[in-house]
């Protein structure tokens, strides 16, 4: 991989490298992250790329550029792409509502009462959910690890989500239209399954399976060839080990690489959670959403749905700490709006770190992340392998420490 010069591109090349410094000193060495792959590009160029740490338990190989990562919720910003396509050729529109594409969803009403064992009541939504309300979670559906109600005690009973159950898309929809909303579409913003419900209505308005929408029409223009929903046999060794926090026992194996569940595909396409992808190919979206909705002569989106995407799109312009009823999410509230698909800063002073307003990013449940700021022209993606994401301000640090070695 051919690096461009970091001066040249208005970053000093000695704090971008203190970057790697910090990560090893600080993650690495402790044993708290197994690895971090780091890539920073301005102007379509990548001025820094680091890997660090063993790819696998065995400590045999390190991480390097071909190497696989769950990608988990960045996920999302590709299925909400994927929509938008679908919205520039007029199948589908922002304020379409849910059930003219998903009938399951047709007599969804609100939370009145019931649950853990006891009939759940339920009243009328105040207005019907609509598509936006799915790009900027303001649906009123769940995740069921939020652990806070019983309707998302429902999503564990039913294993509802990514992995977890036996579930595909026309199920998934269909067991979720007889659970009520937790609020009124549009009322307020709670992290949710929303994401996936939008691949089910992309599979249903383009006649095409997810993936195979995915596949053709995002990453083979794209040259995204290593990102997909399952390992191919001959990509295997590439993918990493994955772990995760336990309390009481620490870091513990979540998927072993060789053995991993995403050698073989899912049964439910999760548009949520489910993709594998390189930081070298993630990178490709972000120069993709960066240059207006090309790259490399294939254009995805044009300039103006990329500009609608990664604008505020919160009821009455207001931050997720106004709207918020979350109690896990992959960004901070203050601050911070929501587009469709993405978080998006719209007050870097609330926010309490450097950045632009209108700079747009996400991450993942196992501390992947990517930020993208079209005022710099620089994005960023972060690889890692471990989850939850919000036990250490590793995208705060990493944000910090980028801007301040622009020159």
């Amino acid at each position: 991989m051919k690096l461009a010069s970091p001066d040249k591109h208005g970053f000093d090349g000695q704090r971008l490298a203190a970057i790697d410094t910090f990560l090893k000193e600080r993650y690495l060495d402790s044993g708290e992250f197994p690895h971090a792959q780091l890539l920073i590009a301005r102007d379509g160029e990548i001025v820094h790329f680091s890997s660090q740490g063993a790819a696998r338990e065995d400590g045999a190989q390190t991480i390097d550029e071909g190497s696989l990562f769950r990608i988990a919720s960045m996920t999302k910003p590709i299925t909400s792409v994927a929509f938008m396509i679908l919205v520039e050729e007029c199948k589908v529109a922002l304020d379409t509502p849910v059930h003219h594409v998903l009938p399951e969803f047709k007599k969804l009403g609100v939370y009145a009462g019931g649950g853990a064992g006891v009939p759940f009541m339920t009243r009328s939504t105040d207005e019907p959910m609509r598509m936006v309300d799915l790009l900027r979670h303001t649906s009123g559906l769940t995740y069921g690890f939020q652990n806070r109600s019983n309707i998302d005690a429902a999503h564990r009973e039913l294993k509802l989500e990514n992995w977890h159950g036996n579930h595909d898309l026309d199920s998934f929809v269909a067991e979720l239209g007889k659970l009520p909303l937790e609020f009124s579409p549009g009322t307020q913003w709670n992290y949710s399954v929303s994401t996936d419900v939008l691949g089910a209505v992309v599979q249903r308005v383009s006649g095409m399976p997810l993936a195979d929408f995915f596949e053709q029409r995002i990453f083979k223009p794209l040259g995204m060839n290593d990102t997909g929903f399952t390992v191919p046999a001959d990509k295997l060794n590439r993918l990493v080990d994955c772990y995760t926090l336990v309390p009481g026992k620490g870091k513990v194996m979540f998927d072993r690489a060789a053995e991993s569940m995403w050698s073989q595909p899912f049964k439910l396409v999760s548009g949520g959670g489910g993709l594998i992808s390189t930081a070298l190919d993630y990178n490709k979206f972000c120069q993709m959403c960066l240059q207006g909705g090309t790259l490399d002569g294939a254009r995805i989106l044009g300039r103006k749905t990329i500009e609608l995407m990664t604008q505020n799109h919160l009821p009455g312009g207001a931050d997720l700490s106004a709207m918020s009823r979350s109690l896990f999410s992959e960004t901070q509230n203050a601050g911070t709006g929501f587009g469709l698909g993405f978080a998006v800063t719209i007050d870097t002073a609330r926010s309490m770190m450097p950045g632009s307003v209108g700079e747009y990013y996400w991450g993942g449940m196992f501390s992947t992340a990517f930020f993208i700021d079209p005022v710099e022209r620089v994005s960023m993606v972060f690889m890692t392998q471990l989850s939850p994401s919000m036990i250490y301000p590793i995208r705060r640090e990493l944000k910090t420490m980028i801007y301040s070695a622009m020159t």
